[in-house]
């Protein structure tokens, strides 16, 4: 059922964009498409996005108590577990950081929890803000012509929120293991009030590098003015979101484009905003090659540390 949702969904956002290029397409053929220094700029933000995610995966870890890990293999394991995204649902991402707690001792249920944590503090720090920024910025009649717009982040931000009180989470998990596994999980596992917030709170940071590197990308292909920073940054982090609870779909493929499609077209042509939705998912392809090359320099330096 999987694959199928999947094939159905890429065939579907395939047909939309060859369509409306198709009927736009002498304003696609219009425009300027150039290697500028916007577009370098672009590229590096969306890998250093990557790396201070990292930086906050290992506060995740080191948190929940027991054998600590260093900021740089946090940030390599985490770069790793990325390069794996285009693997439907994260199942490789998961894996990946399962296996290398395994190779530091670390337990599998603190893997797993921090796993939960991260994505939901990714998830919160894309839909809360980029929803509201997107609602004061089109109106509410925007909302109404674009259901899924308020609709997926409404029925996502619920779970989520509960996810971070501690008592919720940890209720919920420990039914799981009861049910599953006969056994209780410790405590310590869990976030406290307050570095949940701080962690929360650092998650802005990689949206908002992301946000920027978005501006930059549209930057290079039209002129922006100040007023379109914001929805067009949010709409940028929201479609990420989008995209990644659409887990049958790789690395949200084509879900994020036309999420950012149906916003960044209130204040563009069609044709501008498509073009600019697929320039920015192919801008971040290449920054992953970024992200291969901090994890192989990262990977290096703790080799030459261990000598």
């Amino acid at each position: 059922m999987r694959r199928v949702l999947t094939v159905v969904v890429l065939i579907a956002v395939a047909w939309f964009f060859a369509t409306a290029l198709a009927a736009n397409w002498n304003e696609v053929s219009a425009l300027e498409l150039q290697l500028t220094p916007y577009v370098g700029g672009a590229v590096a933000l969306f890998a250093v996005a990557v790396l201070v995610s990292g930086v906050l995966w290992g506060l995740i870890v080191n948190s929940g108590g027991g054998i600590r890990v260093s900021t740089l293999d946090a940030i390599a394991v985490h770069c790793s577990s990325w390069l794996l995204k285009y693997v439907p649902g994260q199942i490789g991402s998961l894996v990946n950081k399962v296996d290398w707690g395994h190779r530091r001792s670390l337990s599998r249920t603190q893997i797993v929890i921090g796993f939960v944590y991260e994505n939901v503090f990714l998830q919160l720090a894309s839909l809360i803000p980029g929803a509201v920024i997107v609602f004061f910025a089109l109106g509410p009649q925007a909302f109404e012509s674009n259901v899924m717009l308020v609709a997926v982040p409404l029925l996502a931000i619920i779970p989520l929120l509960a996810t971070t009180n501690r008592r919720l989470f940890a209720g919920g998990m420990t039914m799981l293991t009861r049910r599953f596994m006969k056994r209780d999980i410790d405590d310590s596992y869990f976030l406290g009030s307050s570095r949940t917030l701080a962690i929360q709170l650092g998650y802005l940071v990689p949206r908002i590098i992301n946000g920027m590197g978005f501006l930059l990308v549209a930057a290079s292909v039209v002129e922006l003015t100040s007023d379109l920073w914001l929805p067009l940054a949010a709409a940028y982090t929201l479609g990420g979101a989008v995209g990644i609870l659409a887990v049958f779909v790789p690395s949200g493929l084509g879900v994020r484009e036309a999420v950012v499609v149906a916003i960044a077209a209130s204040y563009m042509p069609l044709a501008q905003a498509i073009v600019i939705a697929l320039l920015a998912r192919l801008y971040s392809t290449v920054a992953d090659a970024l992200v291969a090359l901090a994890y192989g320099g990262i990977r290096l330096t703790q080799k030459k540390l261990e000598q």
